[in-house]
């Protein structure tokens, strides 16, 4: 006890210290009981331990919330009489009275009494207690005490003045530190005891039989209360710096088993605190420092290998990452109808670490750092959608699509009414993995759901319908079924209009359906209704761009293209455009100032990212424009988003490629391959413009750039077969054109010209051959036609002939200045 010397003069009296410290209370009311009988001298001790007795072990059975305050009320009157009897002068001189005064205060507490719990830690002296090294029971009364008048302040409603209210909060916050710290420190000491007193016991036995496990004691609902108030509190006064620094604290002491769950509670709201930045420009780094000794503060963690945070980002990840394997470890893994609460509580818990990893991971870029944890997860998320379904679209951000569609199969199976689930396993076909046919499928499946438990996307699953068959329209090399599916994308893309007339996305693709089927009229009335409802859709405008040129409206066209770029001088993909449109209207030298502007700001964009060591998610650019850039915007049709064929042979192009690095000396670049992609397209028009413009040399060291960053692209062959043919040297073209037509069979503009060089070689039939499977896959090709039309004329089929050059004619007056399909597949 805090104020009486402990004598231990009597075996009675170590006996009731020892029960008192072990929670005994049964026993310890017993030995008083004795005590009392015993001597008239510790009549005061005994009635004192007889009220503390009977007080802790009614608070055991109810514990002291406000659903038990009116059994309290009824049940600690014998405890109250006790202890009132010993705050007399006896109980001064017996050295219990303080004590007393203190568990009165708890009792108060039970009971609802607030003022007279703050009124009896007064009496007691409280606020005075100098910092010394207390007994473990004592410690704990302590504890309590400040923990109970912090929570005694909270209740007191009264309205005092401005002055006493800073004075009251100041006091409150004092109260819950100094309650935590200590609290922490009793466990720590309670935990050494217990394993001192284990260790004693197993080294007295003969034998090497198990030893029961021993219980892990827990603070109690007063401490708990105070430990996960204290730095509330302090985010409650506006002080979030301070807040912060008493997690770190908690955090930082030394662990024990008793406070497991309020330590992961700890994590999990300091990580919240950092990521809703209410700390901001106040935040500081933790030092790695160690705490000033004190008898009243708990021991902390030191090391000198320590990993100190050395920013906000640093920080949040590892104490995520902490409590992620604190999740795991906690976690249930049996199925057992009698684990269900644990299993579901430790879930609920491992959820709130893993979607605030998601969201710090996601901000900072480091995507593969969650995957991996989220793979951690599976092994406890049997028949949970949530963590599966977070897995699936962290293996989409990864680039692990075929994964992510595996796992999405899985969320769908768990959660078959919910159609996003399919609809985003269909992105993954459309986009990625050249699964028109399945994604499809998937959509189907959404619009059915749809139809039978609506939740408002409806409009979606037509939508992405639309788009599948659009894909499948573009694949397909027979005319009827390649009209049938172009049928399938309009009607649907339609009734996604109709069902949804807001939005520019639905107006997007029925734009684009109805330019590539010759209606670029009805096609610009959607583009620009589209582009009301989003202004700043890049793709959108790339496409108006196309239908303006398509009714030869150039100058038209490069008027807008100048009057966008002037408000986004960053988009690569508009001045692509303007460079086309300028070497139609103006000539190439003109055209060729702005390619050059293009390799500039390639380098002002992305230069800093291929050398950086910043994650890729984390690389952008202060001067990039809203508009978002893609590859395909780059390049014509054959690396278009939109082409299912596409996917295909950037995957052999990219095998070819490892080829040829185990090969030669070839090595991918360094950084976002993304960026890289964008610079080859930058460095083979600069070689197309060369070669307008006779420059040989220039188109050579063009060529030789390109093919630094993607040795074996088919597009870098067709420029280097473009570059033969401008020298007659027939046979090298021809060679460059196979080898392109062998990495991507649809890539029409190598059939052309091989088509064109066959005809030069006097191979008509080869020829005809060619360009005839250049038009099964675009039929609408002027190019394709003319050269045709000049082939059948070589080998004397004059009728012929003048049909295709008929046809030439008739499909020039809808060419665009660049095919449709150059437009990107977006989805938002």
């Amino acid at each position: 006890m805090t104020g009486r010397a402990k004598s231990a003069n009597t075996r009675i009296e170590v006996e009731i210290e020892k029960n008192r410290e072990e929670g005994n209370w049964i026993k310890v009311i017993e030995l008083a009981e004795q005590l009392k009988e015993k001597s008239t001298e510790f009549v005061c001790l005994s009635d004192f331990l007889i009220g503390e007795g009977k007080l802790e072990s009614f608070l055991e059975e109810c514990p002291p919330i406000e659903q038990n305050i009116h059994r309290a009320k009824i049940g600690l009157i014998e405890a109250k009489r006790y202890l009132n009897m010993v705050i007399t002068e006896a109980g001064i001189k017996a050295g219990v009275a303080m004590d007393a005064h203190l568990l009165l205060g708890k009792l108060h507490y039970a009971c609802g009494q607030y003022k007279e719990g703050l009124n009896n830690f007064k009496v007691g002296d409280l606020q005075n207690l100098s910092e010394k090294k207390l007994p473990l029971r004592s410690l704990k009364i302590v504890a309590e005490s400040y923990a109970i008048k912090g929570l005694c302040l909270q209740k007191d409603t009264s309205a005092p003045s401005k002055f006493k209210k800073a004075e009251k909060e100041e006091e409150l916050a004092r109260c819950f530190e100094l309650a935590s710290d200590l609290s922490l420190l009793y466990m720590q000491k309670l935990e050494k005891e217990i394993n001192s007193t284990t260790i004693g016991s197993t080294g007295t036995t003969g034998s090497h039989s198990p030893q029961p496990t021993v219980p892990h004691k827990t603070l109690g609902e007063v401490l708990e209360q105070a430990l996960q108030a204290a730095p509330v509190t302090l985010l409650h006064q506006g002080k979030a710096d301070q807040a912060l620094e008493r997690y770190r604290n908690s955090l930082c002491a030394i662990e024990s088993p008793g406070v497991h769950n309020i330590r992961l509670k700890f994590m999990i709201q300091m990580a919240e605190l950092l990521l809703q930045g209410l700390v901001g420009q106040k935040y500081q780094a933790p030092i790695n420092s160690i705490p000033k000794s004190s008898s009243w503060k708990p021991e902390y963690y030191t090391s000198l290998n320590q990993f100190i945070p050395r920013c906000d980002c640093e920080e949040v990840i590892l104490i995520l990452l902490v409590a992620e394997s604190m999740a795991v470890r906690n976690a249930v893994l049996s199925q057992s109808p009698e684990f269900k609460e644990a299993r579901l509580s430790a879930y609920q818990d491992a959820t709130m670490v893993y979607d605030l990893l998601t969201i710090a991971t996601v901000r900072w870029g480091q995507i593969s750092l969650l995957q991996e944890s989220l793979e951690r997860s599976m092994k406890f998320s049997f028949e949970e959608p949530h963590l599966w379904k977070q897995h699936a679209l962290a293996s989409m951000s990864i680039g692990n699509y075929g994964h992510a569609l595996s796992v999405l199969k899985e969320v769908i199976r768990l959660e078959p009414l919910n159609g996003s689930n399919y609809l985003l396993a269909a992105r993954i076909c459309f986009e990625h993995l050249n699964l028109a046919e399945d994604g499809v499928e998937f959509c189907l499946q959404a619009r059915e759901k749809e139809l039978n438990n609506p939740s408002g996307l409806l409009g979606r699953c037509h939508l992405y319908a639309g788009i599948g068959y659009h894909l499948l329209a573009e694949a397909n090399l027979l005319k009827k079924d390649k009209e049938s599916y172009r049928c399938k994308a309009i009607d649907n893309i339609r009734s996604a209009v109709e069902l949804e007339p807001n939005d520019h996305l639905s107006r997007y693709y029925l734009g684009l359906q109805l330019a590539i089927t010759g209606q670029t009229v009805e096609a610009q009335n959607h583009i620009r209704v589209g582009l009301e409802l989003q202004p700043e859709h890049s793709s959108m405008l790339h496409l108006l761009l196309l239908i303006l040129t398509a009714e030869r409206q150039h100058k038209l066209a490069l008027s807008i293209v100048e009057n966008a770029l002037e408000e986004y001088p960053d988009c690569l993909n508009l001045l692509y455009i303007k460079t086309h449109l300028e070497l139609h209207e103006k000539g190439g030298e003109v055209a060729l100032i702005t390619a050059k502007q293009m390799l500039e700001l390639w380098k002002n964009l992305y230069e800093g990212q291929t050398i950086s060591d910043v994650p890729e998610c984390d690389r952008k650019s202060d001067t990039r424009s809203v508009f978002q850039l893609y590859t395909s915007e780059m390049s014509d049709k054959d690396s278009s988003s939109l082409q299912l064929h596409n996917t295909a042979a950037s995957r052999v192009e990219q095998a070819l490629s490892e080829v040829a690095s185990s090969m030669s000396s070839f090595s991918p670049k360094p950084g976002p391959q993304r960026a890289w992609m964008l610079q080859m397209e930058v460095w083979l028009l600069l070689a197309e413009l060369y070669l307008t413009l006779d420059q040989i040399t220039d188109v050579q060291q063009c060529i030789q750039e390109a093919t630094q960053i993607y040795p074996l692209s088919h597009h870098i062959m067709h420029m280097k077969g473009l570059l033969h043919m401008h020298k007659e040297e027939w046979t090298e073209a021809r060679a460059c054109f196979q080898n392109a037509v062998a990495i991507n069979p649809l890539h029409v503009k190598s059939l052309q010209q091989l088509g064109l060089v066959y005809h030069y070689l006097g191979l008509q039939g080869l020829a005809e051959t060619t360009l005839r499977e250049a038009a099964k896959i675009e039929p609408h090709n002027t190019i394709t036609w003319y050269n045709l039309g000049k082939v059948l004329e070589a080998m004397g089929e004059f009728e012929k002939a003048s049909n295709a050059m008929a046809t030439a004619l008739m499909e020039e007056r809808n060419n665009p200045i660049l095919p449709f399909n150059s437009v990107p597949m977006c989805f938002e």
